[in-house]
């Protein structure tokens, strides 16, 4: 399984989302600093994931996600976040 993820810092307002195929590695790393993007804002919480099936799948969402506010904002507004 591949997965689309939000995890939100426990220090700042500040959310991230992402794709892995090991959610639960991935949200260590992000805990232990190891992203260039997330390191300034550890702990980190998961807050929401999504399931795919292929990597393919996974990826499109996260960069739908990414570069389409709107879709964004919906899913966040969804999470009441």
């Amino acid at each position: 399984m591949f997965y689309v993820y939000v995890i939100r810092s426990k220090v700042k307002e500040y959310r991230y989302i992402g794709y892995t195929s090991d959610l639960r590695e991935r949200l260590e790393q992000h805990n232990a600093g190891k992203n260039r993007s997330t390191k300034s804002y550890v702990p980190y919480e998961l807050i929401y994931y999504e399931a795919y099936d292929s990597d393919g799948k996974a990826r499109k969402r996260e960069i739908a996600l990414k570069k389409n506010s709107a879709a964004k904002e919906e899913l966040f507004k969804r999470l009441e976040i």
